[in-house]
């Protein structure tokens, strides 16, 4: 991790709570650093359940390339290179149901369509043997990508054009004959872009350094609740089922312009555990639900994330702590980038409220036990879906 602007500059109207997370990503900070780091960050998760996440080490140069790499790809690629990774149904080619890239209007919130653009990424479930791949068509996919396979598939080589046997633009997941075993739900691969070319080894350094900054976060929330196991949160989340999200807002009409403009995302909450968000300069588009009803704005602070936790952690402090609602409404101007990063439980945890958080709550056990991937499972479903594939 590198060094990052110091966000207590811009300050101006902040609606969120601001924690300095730096003592737990060091090994030498004094207790009494960490303990007012936690005790901060407690408050925060009970009152709001969002806060800005400050001194988090992440390399500025990093964090602006994440974002223009996403901007170029949803306004510069061209519609073939979109579909050769658009999100397939399970069973379909390359599909597996949740990775990929999703075309505006295609996401479900609560029932309705978001006007946004999306690629989704997940962390890999199975090892690609398992698919079905062999030696050759494993060096192929993790070369070239799904591109690359998919020549070697068809026409025995890599330099081969991606045409049909029409002379046709050949688009990924189409080709009956060519395609690898089906994918079940959540268990494929995931889909890259071919342009820009550091796209995919960028966003895979980007995931390495959320997933340590994340543990540091969890640490800190272990501390927080003050659990007599500090590593609770971390040991849940080892192997964390991790999801990254690159998503492109165009502006919503005005209100009064064809009804009431829409929603860029409706409301929601998150499904997992801690969500860590990176987004542009854009102002008066996240909001936040609050405890009254209304909506505050949880505009962006340079050298600052956005951090909300999930349901699973509700779920386990017996909402103690809040998996608060929040919308993406866009009607400024320019396009909007964000890249959310999920860090989520190991896909096969239990999932249940902690004894002492029941005890501290009223005694009552507010939810049973839930296996975290048959949860997220259920939710990309719905997420996707409405009786099948729309």
């Amino acid at each position: 991790m590198g060094s990052s602007p110091d966000p207590t500059t811009d300050r101006s109207t902040p609606s969120l709570p601001f924690i300095d997370i730096s003592p737990f990503l060091s090994s030498s900070a004094p207790t009494s650093a960490l303990t007012a780091c936690a005790t901060s960050l407690s408050t925060a998760c009970t009152s709001h359940g969002f806060f800005y996440l400050t001194h988090h080490g992440l390399p500025p140069a990093l964090t602006a390339r994440v974002l223009s790499l996403a901007r170029t790809f949803f306004t510069a690629a061209t519609p073939l290179e979109k579909r050769l990774i658009t999100r397939q149904p399970p069973g379909h080619g390359y599909g597996d149901g949740a990775r990929g890239y999703q075309p505006p209007a295609s996401n479900l919130t609560a029932g309705k369509r978001d006007a946004h653009e999306a690629i989704d990424w997940y962390r890999p479930l199975l090892p690609a043997e398992e698919h079905g791949l062999t030696g050759k068509e494993l060096t192929f996919l993790r070369i070239y990508g799904v591109y690359g396979l998919t020549r070697l598939r068809r026409y025995g080589g890599a330099d081969g054009p991606l045409l049909d046997e029409h002379g046709r633009p050949l688009v990924l997941g189409q080709d009956a004959a060519g395609r690898p075993p089906p994918f079940a739900l959540l268990r494929g691969v995931n889909l890259w872009p071919d342009r820009p070319a550091e796209f995919r080894d960028v966003y895979e350094l980007y995931v390495r350094e959320m997933l340590a900054l994340g543990e540091g976060v969890l640490r800190a929330m272990g501390w927080a609740l003050g659990l007599g196991e500090r590593e609770f949160f971390v040991g849940k989340c080892r192997d964390s089922f991790w999801v990254m999200r690159a998503i492109g807002y165009p502006p919503l009409p005005a209100e009064g312009e064809g009804g009431d403009g829409g929603v860029s995302c409706g409301e929601h909450t998150d499904y997992g555990c801690l969500t860590l968000l990176l987004a542009d300069a854009t102002r008066g588009a996240l909001q936040v639900q609050a405890r009254d009803g209304g909506w505050i704005a949880a505009d962006p602070v340079e050298g600052a994330l956005v951090v909300n936790i999930g349901d699973m952690m509700e779920r386990w402090t017996n909402g103690l702590w809040r998996s608060t609602r929040h919308r993406v409404v866009h009607r400024g101007e320019g396009y909007r980038v964000s890249v959310p990063f999920f860090v989520e439980p190991d896909f096969e945890a239990r999932v249940r409220p902690l004894e002492e958080c029941v005890r501290r709550s009223g005694g009552v056990e507010r939810w049973g036990e839930v296996v975290y991937g048959e949860h997220l499972l259920g939710k990309v479903e719905g997420n996707f879906y409405e009786g099948g594939e729309k």
